[in-house]
């Protein structure tokens, strides 16, 4: 088996950094490194490394320009990225039960470091970024990426959009942790998407958040009494996205009665309200569209 990786991108390029695909000895193919002919002529270089038993690791530099004289990829959309194939062998087979416990599990963390070396894991190293990258050559360079750590996504509020925003971003890694003050509510017993829900009191709630770069909150409550509530404590968190969901009136209404607390009109401009990005969403699915998009989009501004 040959694991891709995009160890490099800069510009426009479909692929970008951690992008990965796997190939298999039977033919396979597992995930993407940016699609189209560049994928396609790839994965052929893979399959005859695979054939011809070559364990060497290499690199391919791929320009997605039309105007590129060297290592041109065949695409047009601009930019460039730099993909690492890596043949898989048994000595990572130790490495590889690791990675998946970090993967799939809340209590180990670290880096796993891609270079012209193979691939390893540094337990419990951190760095400020999900993937950095360093190129100096085609014999020196590396590509880390944190493991272990999870996009925290808070909800309060349990209703059906709740309910569809839960389904949505449960599929898009993140942890989530759902609140609600109401008993007996049929769309928070049904929700299966979640890590942690809980019955709360609004007032009470501040301790409950993490302050953290990767914390994400989402103000969705039953009321308009609920969702100031809520508010007003979590806009003394440090959080990477703080959405609120209500009509431009309720959203004024909310943001005079802070602002007479003592909240800064500065402060309360950094709350996405109303919340999602625009595209007439009606119905609970489409709404939780629109939050999910402006959250994804929150999250990859900052991963350049």
């Amino acid at each position: 088996m040959v694991l891709m990786v995009v160890i490099d991108n800069t510009g426009s390029s479909p692929g970008r950094k951690g992008f990965k695909m796997a190939v298999s000895e039977d033919g396979q193919l597992k995930g993407s490194i940016g699609g189209g002919v560049m994928e396609q002529l790839l994965v052929e270089e893979a399959r005859k490394m695979i054939a011809r038993k070559d364990n060497r690791i290499i690199i391919r530099q791929q320009e997605h320009t039309p105007t590129a004289v060297k290592d041109s990829s065949g695409m047009i959309c601009s930019g460039a990225q730099t993909i690492a194939l890596f043949p898989l062998t048994s000595s990572l087979l130790r490495e590889a039960e690791i990675i998946l416990k970090c993967l799939s599990g809340r209590d180990t963390k670290g880096l796993i470091k891609y270079s012209a070396s193979g691939i390893s894991l540094q337990i419990n190293d951190l760095q400020e970024h999900r993937y950095q990258s360093r190129i100096l050559s085609d014999e020196h360079w590396e590509l880390t990426e944190q493991i272990g750590f999870f996009d925290k996504l808070y909800i309060f509020g349990a209703g059906h959009v709740s309910l569809a925003l839960s389904r949505i971003c449960s599929v898009l890694d993140f942890d989530i942790e759902l609140y609600d003050d109401r008993k007996e509510l049929s769309t928070f017993i049904e929700n299966d998407w979640v890590q942690t829900k809980q019955i709360v009191e609004y007032n009470k709630i501040e301790h409950l958040i993490q302050d953290e770069g990767n914390s994400y909150a989402v103000i969705i409550s039953f009321s308009h009494h609920g969702d100031e509530i809520i508010l007003e404590q979590l806009l003394k968190k440090k959080l990477r996205y703080l959405g609120m969901m209500g009509s431009k009136a309720k959203v004024r209404k909310i943001k005079s009665n802070l602002i007479a607390k003592g909240i800064t009109e500065e402060k309360f401009n950094e709350v996405s309200a109303p919340i999602g990005i625009q595209i007439n969403s009606q119905t609970p699915d489409e709404i939780a569209i629109s939050i999910a998009a402006e959250i994804i989009g929150v999250r990859n501004g900052g991963e350049e």
